[in-house]
């Protein structure tokens, strides 16, 4: 990894192009517009799943951008750390999630899973959630309590949990390009929340694999003894993961067999009509 610092100084020292009139939108009518945001957001939308690390080139012949302003927007992201490079190719950084998530808690994709995750949670008989991926960690965005049952699981909204040892952050995980994935398990604290918590990035790794082949996820007392939970992601446009949603419950009242045979497709069903809702 090239020192930040390094590149940028690199990129003061060298000669620029200068940005003309029309490039900064002095001569067009919108003025009020700050169009190097605008071009900023073509940088960003360059990255895509099929091309997730670009050269200054690259960026430049996809957005149209001269290579002087690519570089200087790739820097600029940089430096902000919502971007890395090597020296030679540049990729997007897990820290644009911080960007996502408060959008994502109050769009109105929950507004609509709401009333589908209640009457769930009615059939089940058990609490029900709805979250984000927010940095290494799940944000609960909606919950759902059980009616049939006073003791419930102690998660409420706004509450986070780590995302590798959570069934909901496995599926957010599996959202994410592989190597994204793996960038973030990299920099996450791995620690053992029980004695059944994987903490070996290969194992994590395969575990997120599966979710993104399968399309859910299961985990078995590995936040919290004496709790189960499954989790299936929710797709926008695109096949974009947007967020996921889960049923958890006590060891005592739920059996992996139940979660697999009768959870599963009721869970699978609710997420298709929240999706067929929102697209």
């Amino acid at each position: 990894m090239v020192d930040d610092d390094v590149l940028l100084r690199g990129a003061i020292e060298a000669e620029e192009l200068p940005v003309t009139e029309e490039e900064d939108g002095a001569t067009r009518p919108d003025r009020e517009l700050v169009h190097s945001v605008l071009r900023l957001f073509e940088v960003l939308k360059a990255f895509r799943r099929e091309r997730p690390r670009m050269t200054l080139t690259e960026v430049a012949e996809a957005t149209g951008l001269t290579r002087a302003s690519a570089r200087r927007f790739l820097l600029t992201l940089v430096h902000a750390g919502y971007a890395e490079t090597d020296g030679k190719r540049f990729a997007l950084t897990p820290r644009l999630l911080e960007l996502g998530h408060a959008v994502m808690a109050a769009s109105s994709v929950w507004d609509i899973a709401r009333p589908v995750l209640a009457a769930l949670s009615d059939r089940l008989g058990e609490s029900c959630y709805g979250a984000v991926l927010d940095g290494h960690d799940v944000l609960y965005v909606l919950h759902i309590p059980s009616a049939r049952h006073l003791i419930n699981v102690d998660l409420r909204v706004g509450s986070r949990t780590p995302a590798y040892c959570t069934s909901v952050g496995r599926v957010l995980l599996a959202g994410l390009t592989p190597n994204a994935a793996e960038r973030l398990l990299a920099s996450a604290k791995l620690e053992a929340r029980t004695p059944k918590t994987v903490t070996a990035k290969a194992a994590l790794l395969g575990a997120v694999d599966q979710a993104r082949v399968q399309g859910w996820a299961i985990v078995d007392e590995e936040l919290e003894l004496g709790l189960r939970s499954l989790s299936v992601p929710l797709r926008g446009r695109g096949g974009v993961t947007v967020g996921a949603i889960n049923v958890c419950g006590p060891t005592s009242r739920v059996s992996l067999e139940e979660l697999r045979t009768q959870f599963l497709g009721e869970l699978l069903d609710a997420a298709a009509r929240i999706q067929a809702a929102i697209e």
